[in-house]
């Protein structure tokens, strides 16, 4: 039904405006975004299809649809979504994107280290929906406070291509306290492999040597995260 045939009071911008945001609907909010549907489907609908959206690089993952797992859609992905032109995926995109930066300044700005749920959080705003595996570390002060996150390697996780020497050397360069070691897993499923043990055991016993702890080891995909301190494999 277009959002005109509604009586005034069940239309999403006089809702908001008479009740606030808080009495919108995930849809009704992503309506208003929206702003007009296409012939033969009313924005409402539109807006629900977008919360249905599963990534198109794994539509097996049933973790991806829902308002928390719109924040990892891409472009490609809105595109699956009959009526989204480029102006509005861009809208879409950007809006999203906003949404990230501000819950991750949010978290970033307070001492937010202090369990494996608050890591797995923000580590799933950053590396959730990378295309590609790629190694981070979280460098911390002695507080656990954030110093600063980095990217360090690419591809396939083994021995050979994540370098402890690296690691070591960016720990210094933070003058970090300790570290959260993180990678994701673009195929979907955050199981560690014997080589992610492994990984995880050679940093650690080269960190103390400098006298950096590793908190833990989070194994990031779309919709779920793993925290191997948590597991007692650390």
């Amino acid at each position: 039904m277009p959002l005109k045939d509604l009586p005034p009071d069940a239309r999403p911008r006089e809702k908001l405006l008479a009740r606030g945001p808080g009495a919108l609907s995930d849809a009704e909010l992503l309506a208003l975004l929206l702003r007009t549907g296409i012939k033969g489907k009313g924005v409402l609908q539109m807006a629900r299809e977008l919360l249905e959206l599963k990534k198109s690089t794994d539509d097996n993952n049933d973790g991806f649809d829902g308002i928390a797992g719109l924040l990892h859609a891409t472009s490609d992905d809105l595109k699956r979504i009959k009526g989204l032109g480029p102006a509005k995926r861009a809208e879409i995109v950007a809006v999203l994107e906003l949404s990230r930066r501000a819950l991750a300044q949010q978290l970033k700005e307070r001492t937010v280290f202090a369990t494996p749920h608050a890591v797995k959080h923000y580590l799933q705003l950053h590396l959730a929906a990378k295309p590609h595996e790629v190694f981070a570390v979280l460098f911390l002060d002695v507080q656990n406070r954030l110093l600063a996150m980095e990217e360090l390697f690419r591809g396939t996780l083994t021995q050979t291509s994540v370098y402890p020497r690296e690691v070591v050397l960016r720990a210094l360069h933070h003058q970090a306290s300790a570290v959260v070691l993180a990678h994701n897993h673009p195929s979907g499923t955050v199981q560690p492999s014997r080589a992610d043990e492994t990984l995880t055991q050679t940093l650690k016993t080269t960190l103390a040597l400098i006298d950096v702890r590793v908190l833990d080891h989070v194994i990031v995909a779309p919709g779920e995260a793993l925290s191997m301190a948590e597991r007692g494999l650390l």
